[in-house]
């Protein structure tokens, strides 16, 4: 975001939170609120002029809009504290917002979800709402009322928040909270467990843009679907999730270079690639709170059925049930997923590969389970084995 921008930014949020400031002393009504909601809404349409959206992030008391951490200032400062009142964690506006939009957003702000009522989105403002739970085994009070999960449309945005804290915290060699990924998961296993077919859970999800619909949720999805579908449930299931969001955690110890590179790689940059696994697991294995499923599968999701893959391990090596999920689901993102460069496959497509590597670099009777669970979903005709 160049400074132009960032002033203009700046002034929104000034003229937000004074209006916010004027509905707790006066009323929704008052003049001097539509006045700064009209002043705030030309910053607003200028910002909205050059991009389809503004994202607020809330990361512990920081405020980042737009991947853009933002300097210090009394007026972010109150914005961050009625976000936090309300419990919001991410907050997207998006072009076309209206003044009657403008005027409901101030009014959410200013009440701090006092009422107890669920946000209401609109058409050009959504909300990202984070609630704080205990673990289950800290709730030692069995009336307490369980906490509300989030909505699967929430889900994506609050994903975004979690993993910037999350990267952020990796990349500098920190502890890592996995708080807010046990909330996601938990999310997500509710979501399933509403379902007699697990994949349809992803229908809702799957209309999120690329940005929010991230490949990390991507694969915890479909772990979680292939996982259902075998009958795993409990603490398993949960650990499955936790695993699958964790389970390229190494690519953050990869020079960035090196990841986005177009061409071939080097042997040298190769090396590099391979050995994001086993730093992975390592980074893993020092961080509390980790599922040691979670360190096995970002060690193992690279290896094949057949033996071969990376790292490479001992003959006899046999990897877990969740790293052989994780490989087909990893795979057949990778195929399905839109990309800048090239358009993602269809299911059919898809399938037909996928079955080419049954036996050899997938895990032939899982793959099949798992083409036969997708058919069922998608409609889509049954590739040929031969």
């Amino acid at each position: 975001m160049n400074s132009a921008a960032l002033q203009e930014l700046q002034a929104f949020i000034r003229h937000l939170t004074t209006a916010i400031a004027n509905v707790s002393l006066y009323s929704l009504e008052h003049r001097q609120v539509a006045l700064l909601c009209g002043r705030a809404g030309k910053n607003l349409r200028r910002l909205l002029a050059e991009r389809t959206e503004l994202c607020f992030m809330l990361i512990d008391n920081q405020l980042v809009v737009d991947e853009t951490p933002l300097e210090y200032s009394l007026a972010q400062e109150r914005l961050i504290k009625a976000l936090k009142q309300g419990g919001i964690g991410h907050l997207q506006l998006s072009a076309g917002i209206d003044r009657q939009e403008l005027l409901e957003l101030v009014a959410t702000l200013a009440h701090g979800g006092r009422s107890g009522e669920p946000f209401a989105a609109s058409e050009h403002v959504r909300y990202g709402r984070v609630e704080v739970r205990l673990a289950r085994a800290e709730q030692n009070d069995d009336s307490a009322e369980p906490a509300p999960r989030l909505s699967l449309e929430d889900i994506g945005v609050t994903e975004i928040a979690n993993f910037h804290e999350l990267y952020r915290a990796a990349r500098q060699r920190k502890k890592l909270n996995v708080t807010g990924l046990d909330h996601i998961v938990a999310s997500f296993v509710e979501a399933f467990s509403s379902h007699s077919n697990p994949l349809l859970a992803l229908a809702p999800l799957r209309g999120m843009d690329e940005y929010t619909y991230t490949h990390s949720t991507n694969v915890c999805l479909l772990n979680l679907a292939q996982a259902r579908s075998l009958g795993i449930e409990g603490r398993l299931l949960h650990e499955i999730g936790i695993a699958s969001m964790l389970h390229d955690i190494g690519k953050l110890f990869v020079p960035v270079e090196v990841l986005r590179k177009p061409g071939k790689l080097d042997d040298r940059e190769w090396e590099l690639i391979k050995d994001h696994p086993r730093k992975g697991a390592e980074y893993l294995l020092n961080t509390p709170g980790v599922p040691r499923l979670a360190v096995l599968t970002a060690f193992e999701h690279h290896m094949r059925y057949d033996g071969s893959g990376y790292p490479v391990t001992k003959q006899d090596w046999q990897p877990h049930l969740c790293s052989h999920m994780t490989s087909i689901s990893d795979f057949y993102d990778a195929l399905r997923s839109h990309r800048s460069y090239c358009a993602g496959l269809s299911l059919e497509q898809t399938g037909a590969i996928m079955l080419e590597q049954a036996g050899s670099g997938l895990h032939p009777q899982l793959t099949r389970n798992f083409l036969q669970a997708l058919r069922q979903k998608e409609g889509a005709p049954e590739p040929s084995d031969a």
